[in-house]
């Protein structure tokens, strides 16, 4: 192996040397360019999670912002030149005045003068650039908690509707398509009654305001009035289930996920007979309510008709024509004699019984898909959501256009709205449930994985405002409903 000599290393080293010292010359001497250039070299160096474009954009816009401090540094430093000129000539001429004086003066416009232009330019150039940036941060502080609660399966088939009574005993209904509707315990999840007075689909339940009633609407082309009596179960303790942050980047699986065989409850008592039957819609009974004071029941058919019937008498009051396809939804107002009903023809219409003699209606053309749902809120609004992908919020007084508009990446189901914090829930036939409030702001979505939420199609909300266990609920198509804690903090709401 030949050995390097000692004169041979020597010259190495001094070359060596020559050559560091000719870059540290080259270094300081180089230009702003060359230094700008080094510092981004370092930069992008250093591990990152950002993607490389919207790295390098940011890394332009620090070095424009650099820049600009840079020449505002330097006006600065003139203008302070420029005072203490002004002072050594006025203290020559026996006057003595304060730097911070002169600011004040004419030297003051120079400098705000400056300094606007520096603003002007900074938001110029980067508001643009920096929206979408800026969207993209959450504020982690305040972040909306949804935990679920229980799980309430017994149906065999889809679950297309639910309610929860208004008065004691509170108790959460279902109205499935295997004919059937259940009452459950809220907080112990167990079946109380079934009732199988129908021979089709159950499409919807509500319970009468003061009574121990629900109203059922079927398949059958009927509605069923049926009475109920149940006495809760002892309440078990409660796991401790760990709150889960609604958060947008939770990996779901699209893949449809096989259902179990659910058994039917076992020892849950029957009702069999209703104590009144409304007949007179030519096709299916899609969803039907109680009007104010319980007195009259609204029903809506896919005949394209709405009836209203009186109870105690069980016959027809008035029969509600004009829309020109099926009949989707109906909803009563809680307070006034006012009843919507939405439709496949993309509209909703409003009635209006407070007057016996007048029966106004106005006609909300807004969705360019079949309108699932409309429901009242508090004061003078409405809310639709459509197969259109949109949720849309209405003005009674004004219905030439909606006063917010909330749009979605699926068709929206039969929503609801909390009346206490002004929430709309939102069930999609992707599987997910998103809250929203009334000016159209998107507050959270609610956890979907393999181990928690819904496996299909969710058809339903609605919210709890008496009960502390769970305040939202859902069902779906996977046979089962689920009961929600939802937590939105005032920050969140506020915004």
């Amino acid at each position: 192996m030949p050995v390097e000599s000692g004169s041979s290393s020597a010259a190495r080293q001094v070359k060596q040397k020559r050559k560091s010292h000719s870059l540290s010359i080259r270094r300081t001497n180089s230009t702003e360019q060359d230094r700008l250039g080094l510092q981004r070299d370092i930069l992008e160096g250093q591990d990152s999670k950002l993607p490389p474009s919207l790295r390098s954009n940011l890394l332009d816009l620090f070095s424009q912002i650099e820049r600009e401090f840079e020449n505002l540094y330097l006006e600065n430093i003139e203008l302070r030149r420029d005072i203490e000129t002004l002072n050594e000539r006025l203290a020559a001429e026996g006057h003595t005045f304060d730097g911070a004086d002169l600011a004040k003066g004419a030297l003051k416009t120079k400098a705000s003068h400056s300094t606007s232009q520096l603003s002007q330019k900074l938001k110029t150039t980067y508001k643009a650039s920096t929206s979408k940036i800026v969207s993209s941060f959450k504020a982690t502080a305040a972040r909306a908690v949804c935990q679920l609660v229980k799980e309430y399966v017994g149906h065999r088939d889809g679950i297309w509707d639910l309610s929860v009574t208004r008065n004691q005993p509170v108790v959460l209904g279902t109205a499935s398509a295997d004919h059937t509707a259940m009452l459950w315990s809220i907080e112990t999840g167990k079946c109380l009654l079934r009732y199988t007075g129908h021979q089709g689909s159950v499409n919807s339940i509500k319970f009468h305001p003061t009574e121990q009633m629900a109203l059922t609407a079927s398949g059958d082309q009927t509605a069923h009035i049926w009475r109920y009596m149940v006495q809760l179960p002892t309440p078990q303790p409660v796991a401790d289930v760990s709150q889960t942050p609604c958060e947008d980047d939770v990996d779901f699986s699209d893949k449809d996920e096989p259902d179990c065989e659910v058994e039917g409850p076992i020892d849950c008592p029957s009702i069999r007979v209703a104590a009144t039957t409304l007949r007179s819609h030519q096709g299916v009974v899609i969803a039907a309510d109680w009007l104010v004071g319980g007195r009259q029941v609204v029903t809506a058919s896919w005949d394209r008709s709405a009836n209203l019937y009186d109870v105690e008498t069980s016959e027809l009051v008035h029969s509600l024509t004009g829309h020109d396809q099926e009949l989707t939804h109906c909803c009563t107002h809680p307070t006034q004699r006012l009843v919507v009903t939405s439709s496949r023809d993309t509209t909703f219409r409003l009635w209006d019984f407070r007057d016996p003699s007048i029966h106004s209606v106005n006609v909300f053309q807004g969705h360019t898909d079949t309108v699932t749902s409309a429901v009242f809120t508090v004061g003078d609004n409405v809310v639709s959501g459509s197969d259109d992908r949109t949720v849309k919020v209405w003005d009674l007084k004004n219905m030439r256009s909606p006063i917010a508009t909330i749009r979605t990446d699926s068709a929206v189901n039969r929503i609801s709205v909390s009346v206490n914090q002004k929430i709309i829930a939102l069930p999609h036939d992707n599987r997910q449930v998103r809250l929203f409030d009334m000016s159209g702001v998107r507050l959270a979505r609610l956890p979907r994985s393999n181990r928690q939420g819904h496996r299909r199609m969710v058809c339903c909300s609605i919210w709890c405002e008496d009960n502390t266990t769970c305040n939202l609920f859902t069902c779906g198509f996977d046979r089962q409903a689920i009961g929600w804690n939802i937590n939105i903090p005032a920050l969140l709401q506020e915004k």
